[in-house]
């Protein structure tokens, strides 16, 4: 087990969270929007002073690479990549959609069924991309993509034919809340999950696997998953 320093700056959370042998202890998050680059250095100042205090060292850095929100992404891989060259240990980069899964995967035991003749649940993180359009996949238990991530504009079809009768299909993150009412009573098998947002602490789990695996990423040339490319507006005259 290693010291992994997780990070999460992808929706409007600013979070972090330090593991040790898979266990958070100690943990920084501002659900404020808009305060990432005014607070992650303090939230990773917090969880380094806690290393020192305990005469304990970091083993490597793990950061979401999105999808999600453009700045926060930039500001959240520029901190991870600064730390990890650094005190020079791997850094680690992890799914967006795949953190908030694992997070529903283990707050949510109620949607594994007790009955071994009955599907497994499907899991669809949703992050808001604005109007109908939704940052998404669908992944199985072991977080295999049924679905692979990618960006996709609401419907009545939207996910149809994924699942088996009888299977529950778990819709959650911000932007599952707008698929209600396109897919409430059309989808069959649909449970919308409220609350859920992508969180330093729900990292840890895909972090310590990725450690073990060696599954590292370059430090000086890896870059957000953003889906979709930037898309610049022309700000409004002031006159």
């Amino acid at each position: 087990m290693a010291n992994i320093l997780n990070i999460d700056t992808s929706t409007s959370v600013c979070s972090v969270a330090l593991a040790a042998e898979g266990m958070v202890i100690m943990q920084r998050a501002e659900f404020q929007p808009s305060s990432h680059a005014a607070l992650l250095s303090d939230f990773i100042k917090d969880c380094l002073d806690h290393l020192s205090d305990h005469e304990m060292k970091l083993d490597a850095v793990a950061v979401t690479l999105g999808p999600g929100s453009y700045t926060g992404l930039r500001i959240g891989l520029s901190e991870a990549k600064g730390l990890a060259y650094a005190i020079n240990i791997p850094l680690i980069g992890l799914s967006t959609l795949e953190v908030m899964t694992t997070g529903v995967m283990f707050n949510h035991p109620e949607l594994i069924p007790d009955d071994p003749d009955v599907p497994m649940p499907l899991f669809v993180p949703m992050i808001d991309a604005r109007r109908m359009e939704v940052y998404t996949a669908v992944y199985n238990l072991d977080l295999s993509p049924v679905m692979a991530p990618a960006p996709l504009i609401l419907d009545a079809g939207s996910y149809a034919g994924l699942a088996s009768e009888g299977q529950t299909i778990a819709l959650f993150g911000d932007g599952s809340d707008k698929s209600r009412s396109v897919l409430e009573g059309v989808l069959p098998g649909a449970v919308w999950i409220d609350g859920v947002t992508p969180l330093a602490a729900d990292m840890i789990a895909l972090s310590e696997r990725a450690w073990m695996r060696r599954d590292f990423i370059d430090v000086a040339y890896s870059t957000p998953i953003y889906l979709k490319e930037f898309q610049a507006t022309k700000p409004k005259s002031l006159i």
